[in-house]
Formats: C-alpha cells, structure tokens, sequence
C-alpha cells in the first residue's frame, strides 16, 4: 500500500476516532456534572413551540451578522453567498478534528466559482481570520473582567492572577491590532519578537521569528481591506459575538433558569474558548462539558444546566451541520447548472 494510501486512511481513522470521543463526552456530560439524561429529555421536552421559534431566529440572527465579516473582508461578495460560505465551511470544520483547513478549502473552492480571485479570497481568509482572533483574545479578558466585578474569585490570589491574564490577553489584542494599523509599530513589534527569540532555545525562538515575519506579511497582503471595511468588520464580529451571548442568556431562559449577566458573559467566554479544543471536531463533549460544569458552580441545577448547553451546542454546532451541507449542495447545484 502506497504512503499516501496510508495517510490517507489514518486521517480517516484519527477523524472517525475523534468523532466517537465527541459523541461519548456528550453522552456522559450529564452524568459528569451531577445530572442524569431522564433529567435533561424531560426540560428538553417540555420546551414550547413560541420559545424554539425565538431560539431560531437569534441563531439566525447571529449567523447573518457575521456575512458582514466576510463581505467586509472580500469586497463584492454579497450576504447571501457570505452565509453559504459560513454555513458550508463551518459544517466541514466541525465534522473533522483540526477540520479548518478543510473549510477554509471549500470556501476557497466556492468563492474561486463565483469569479473571486485567489489572491483576493486569501486576503479574505486573513482578515476574517484575525478577526477571530481578536474575538478570542478579548472575551476571555471581558469574562474575566466581569467576574472580577462582582467578586465571583475564591481569593485574592486567584483574583490577582485572573486579572493579570485579562490584562494580558487584551494588551495581545491591542499590539496586534497597532501592527496591523500602523506600519512602524508593526516593524517594532518584529524587531521586539526578533530580540526575544535571541533569548531563547532554537524551537521557539523559530516560532518567535516566524510570527514576527507572518505579522509583517499579513499587514501588507490587507491593508487596502483594512482601510476601506475595518469598521464593517468590527460591527460585524461584535454584533455576532453579542448575539451568541443572547443566545446562550436565551437558552438558560428557555430551561427555568438564569445568570448573573457577569457570570452569563464568563460562561460564553469559556464556551467559545473550548470550541478550540482540536481533540474533538469543533471541541465536542469538551465545550459542552466545561460550560456545564461552569454553570453548576455558579449555582444552577445539574439537569437544568445540561440541558441548557445541549441546547446552546445544537444551534452552535450540530444544526450548522445539516445547514452546511444544504448551502454546499445549493452550490454545487447551481455550478453544475452554468
């Protein structure tokens, strides 16, 4: 059998593998943290039509304000096509673990169709991506921050540490988004990485370099992007960020039970921090079973709380898969059509 035969047929095994490890963790989530599945099915259940309507309209909602990261970061494209692109790369992301390469090649695939150019597409990809990022480094800092205001830490210690890392993670956020904005703190903050990489054993001193050289690439490959749609795309991702939080807030509501607003935002911060987890596609059973333990720390009844989070991941994740498959066979309907 060929090497390439047989990498291809460990990547099938490892995502097959790391699927069932995802579907196990869910199935065990309840009983984890307290809570058993007759429980859940029973709140599940008992959920109103009126309350799965409302439900699905923010998930709706959410999904249409991000196409405004993606029409800002791809100039010419329209929501419409935005929202296949969402919806069909983020379904092959979350079936397969460290899937982003895989939806990054269909959207590329399916903006090349449409008569975008390769070089305009990675742009797009870029700059959406670090908007991402953006996104991930600073609700971490916003759900620590809350918190902290309310005194949520067990000590001082822990709280000391806590806001130090909140600090932390919004100064990343503030560099990297002076570098991207002002040429000469994009050079200074190459030559402060090169510096430190002096410091340091050969592996991460390279990585250190790497990401200097990467920044400077990336500034220069978006800077037209960042000049005409920087506002575009900040409305968009923050209005996608803060109609997720709805959505979560939605779903507590929808079980019999809420949240201080501090700890809500805590709570979406960490769930959004887990879907990192590359162990599982899209951090599955990993998010799930964080998010819940949070929320029975915070004081919510066991079932309660699992059935908040199965209802959360469900529009975040499960139904974006069927949803992703509509959008790329629509596409693939009409390419075949033309």
């Amino acid at each position: 059998m060929s090497r390439t035969r047989v990498a291809g047929w460990r990547r099938v095994l490892l995502s097959a593998a790391s699927l069932a490890l995802g579907v196990a963790l869910v199935a065990l989530m309840p009983r984890l943290v307290g809570a058993d599945w007759k429980g859940v099915w029973r709140i599940l259940s008992g959920l109103d039509p009126g309350t799965a309507v409302l439900l699905c309209a923010l998930w709706a909602l959410g999904l249409w304000a991000y196409t405004y990261v993606l029409t800002g970061s791809l100039p010419g494209l329209g929501n419409g096509r935005a929202f296949q692109l969402n919806a069909a790369g983020s379904a092959v992301s979350d079936l397969l673990p460290l899937g982003g390469a895989a939806g990054v090649a269909v959207t590329f695939a399916m903006a090349r169709s449409w008569g975008f150019s390769t070089a305009a597409v990675t742009v797009s990809t870029l700059v959406s991506g670090v908007w991402n990022v953006f996104g991930r480094l600073l609700l971490p800092a916003v759900g620590i921050g809350a918190l902290l205001l309310i005194g949520r830490a067990p000590s001082r210690e822990l709280a000391f540490a806590a806001g130090t890392a909140a600090l932390v993670l919004l100064a990343v956020a503030l560099v990297l988004a002076g570098a991207l904005r002002w040429e000469r703190a994009a050079h200074a903050l190459d030559a402060w990485l090169g510096r430190l990489a002096g410091r340091l054993p050969a592996r991460p001193a390279r990585l250190l370099r790497a990401l200097g050289g990467s920044l400077l690439r990336i500034r220069e490959q978006t800077l037209d992007v960042l000049r005409t749609s920087w506002l575009t795309l900040t409305l968009g991702m923050a209005a996608y960020l803060l109609l997720q939080g709805v959505l979560l807030h939605a779903c507590l509501w929808a079980v019999g039970d809420t949240l201080h607003l501090a700890e809500t935002i805590a709570v979406f911060a960490l769930n959004r921090a887990l879907t990192s987890a590359v162990v599982t596609p899209g951090g599955s059973g990993i998010t799930e079973t964080g998010t819940a333990a949070l929320l029975v720390h915070f004081g919510l009844d066991a079932s309660a709380a699992a059935a908040a989070v199965l209802l959360y991941s469900f529009f975040t994740f499960l139904v974006e898969i069927p949803v992703g498959a509509a959008a790329g066979a629509y596409w693939l309907v009409r390419r075949s059509g033309n």
